[in-house]
């Protein structure tokens, strides 16, 4: 079956980096198009970026776009997110997404 894991999640501070990964296994990797939602607490969950199979495209939500950016490794089976530049809104879980699958969630804090 289809299965998405994500990781690379943790507490920072505001300013700081985190890079998420994100493994795939049981689809077609390279031809699936990728994608990063997040959801804050209380919060309904959001579309932050997204890339085609060959990395043609990319595309950010507003809210992050000059400060995250998103790969892949299709050689790995993996999707990344870099996230530069965070701020205390960027606490989340922050979720892998191929077509209708979804991994668990990885969680990001951004506090002092």
């Amino acid at each position: 079956q289809v299965q998405l894991v994500e990781s690379g999640g943790g507490l920072v501070q505001p300013g700081g980096s985190l890079r998420l990964s994100c493994v795939a296994s049981g689809l077609t990797f390279s031809r699936s198009v990728m994608r990063w939602y997040r959801q804050a607490p209380g919060k309904e969950r959001e579309w932050v970026a997204g890339i085609t199979s060959a990395s043609v495209s990319t595309v950010y939500a507003e809210s992050v776009k000059g400060r995250f950016t998103i790969s892949r490794d299709n050689a790995k089976n993996t999707v990344y997110l870099q996230m530069n530049s965070l701020k205390p809104d960027g606490t989340a879980v922050y979720y892998c997404n191929a077509v209708q699958y979804w991994g668990q969630g990885t969680q990001v804090t951004v506090s002092s």
